[in-house]
């Protein structure tokens, strides 16, 4: 969600893991160092791995072998490409290895989903060209399906605006040693142009193309650019990742047919649009991608875990108001993917059953807000200015699919539900409860974390963050709702989620200043639920 200028757009609506062994391995090992981050001539766009398999992971690079091949340019000569896999850093035991092909037509990118692996263990990857190496990567295999796994850690993250400060959120994770998966739940990049949307009206660092995107290679070129971001580099090549998409991958409020930040009549088709986003995407990302592109999937981690991604935007019905929120025959998720997702919940023999949810499925009510909190909560949170208390382009905006899901878990008795969350540039820990379950019922945990640099409140208010203001709106929305345990609305971040057998636990940590490639991270607070129920409670600080 951003913060479009009103003369142009409308107002913005507002792992090799078998053991806790595994994970002292993982940490021995340490990150993936210095090599990860510097970017060779050929590689300029580093490594990545994602989509972690018992027996197989999927690698990506990009190779630059020509200066005329550069993103976007559709020039540059096809060339082989060497991948290999090893068991260790010094690749003198090789496992696997092979040779692909890539060119123009697929802008040099190389994706190789490699099989005959072992589960739980941790694996070193690099690509080669002629007499280049690529920086080495380190990934990790899932468990076997019934392996007894003590713990998973995961780093979680959202909504990365280049142009609104560094990517040190990324170095902080990527610098712990400890963390077996990355997962990302959307605005990985944003569409728009220079100044559109930065950092509370200041370019932090200017982003390119300089224009918004609209074409195959607009897409190209700004997923290249951000993969010059050396700690989004280290971060790859540090830790496998599991992601999903949400609206800015394509455009601002994203729905099935169109989106609040396309205009038909200057900016041309949006399924023609949509098709180079997601071919781009395809191109760009360490992702496995189902029949017709499909982007919902399920990674598991032995008995302990198993996640479930969302895609929130392909099949949405468009953004409504009033009653029409409470219509049944609108949709966030659309038929095919709620009966996959309510089926995979209620039949998932895993201990915790985690849902990667792109934007937020706790209710927010807001109708008794203050008007100089509902202002930069409106632009955050998509209220509209007639003073409508829903967010339509969350969950709050499908009322009948939030209800249907919520009834089909509670029939079946299915607990150890929890959703983890992106989108709203903010931290929260809620309860997930509606007028079926009652409040002090919950049918799940949800646990939201920042962006890791886009705007929230205290930037849209003007004020330092932490601030009185941001301090008292956070009490009013707690007061307004219950079941938000917790929220923090100005700091930027991350999150580490720690699954254990007993408990599953969120840590929310907050840069200093987004704008300081250099900056610290500070951790603010800990939520975890425990099994058997979803009501969750506050954590000391970790060890």
């Amino acid at each position: 969600m951003t913060n479009a200028p009103l003369d142009r757009r409308t107002l913005l609506r507002a792992a090799g893991l078998t053991t806790g062994a595994t994970l002292a391995t993982i940490a021995a090992a340490g990150p993936a160092g210095s090599a990860a981050v510097a970017a060779s001539p050929a590689f300029r766009h580093g490594v990545a791995s994602g989509d972690p398999l018992p027996g197989g992971i999927l690698l990506w690079t990009r190779v630059t072998p020509t200066e005329e091949a550069q993103p976007g340019s559709g020039a540059g000569p096809e060339v082989e490409v060497t991948w290999q896999v090893a068991a260790d850093p010094d690749f003198a035991s090789v496992v696997r290895d092979g040779v692909v092909t890539t060119g123009p037509l697929r802008d040099h990118t190389v994706k190789v989903d490699v099989d005959g692996l072992a589960p739980g263990t941790t694996y070193w990857y690099r690509f080669g060209l002629r007499q280049d190496w690529s920086p080495t990567g380190r990934t990790m295999t899932a468990p076997a399906p019934d392996a007894a796994v003590d713990r998973v850690r995961v780093g979680v993250v959202s909504c990365a605006n280049w142009e609104a400060g560094y990517f040190a959120a990324y170095r902080h994770l990527a610098a712990r040693g400890d963390l077996n998966l990355v997962l990302h739940l959307g605005d990985y990049l944003y569409e728009y142009g220079t100044g559109e949307f930065d950092a509370g009206g200041t370019v932090v660092r200017a982003v390119r193309p300089a224009h918004e995107v609209l074409t195959l290679a607009d897409y190209r070129i700004r997923h290249a650019h951000y993969k010059t971001d050396p700690d989004l580099r280290a971060l790859h090549a540090a830790v496998p990742w599991v992601i999903t998409w949400d609206d800015h991958e394509v455009a601002n409020d994203q729905w099935a047919g169109g989106a609040e930040n396309h205009t038909p009549a200057t900016e041309g088709s949006f399924a023609a649009r949509l098709a180079a986003a997601r071919q781009a995407y395809a191109e760009w990302m360490p992702v496995r991608l189902g029949a017709g592109g499909s982007i919902y999937r399920r990674v598991r981690f032995g008995r302990l875990a198993e996640l479930s991604m969302l895609d929130l935007r392909t099949y949405r019905s468009v953004q409504a108001s009033g009653t029409a929120v409470d219509d049944p025959a609108r949709t966030i998720t659309g038929d095919d993917q709620m009966s996959w997702l309510k089926q995979g919940l209620v039949s998932s023999t895993a201990r915790w059953k985690l849902v990667g949810n792109p934007v937020m499925i706790s209710r927010l009510d807001v109708g008794t807000l203050p008007a100089w909190l509902l202002g930069p909560l409106g632009k955050l949170l998509g209220i509209p200015a007639n003073g409508f208390a829903v967010n339509t382009d969350q969950w709050d905006g499908y009322n009948a699919d939030r209800d249907e899901l919520v009834d089909h878990l509670r029939a079946a008795g299915t607990k150890d539900v929890v959703f983890l969350t992106g989108d709203i540039h903010t931290s929260w820990a809620n309860e997930l409860v509606t007028r079926a379950t009652g409040p002090g019922a919950p049918a799940a945990a949800e646990f939201v974390v920042p962006s890791v640099t886009s705007d929230n409140v205290d930037d849209f208010l003007g004020t330092s963050p932490g601030g009185p203001l941001s301090v008292l709106a956070a009490g009013i929305v707690r007061a307004a709702n219950p079941h938000v345990r917790w929220t923090e609305l100005d700091g930027h971040g991350y999150g580490v989620l720690d699954v254990t057998t007993q408990r599953c636990r969120m840590d929310w940590y907050h840069l200093a200043d987004r704008t300081r490639a250099d900056t610290a991270a500070r951790w603010v607070a800990a939520w975890s639920v425990g099994t058997g129920s979803s009501k969750i409670r506050r954590e000391s600080p970790p060890a």
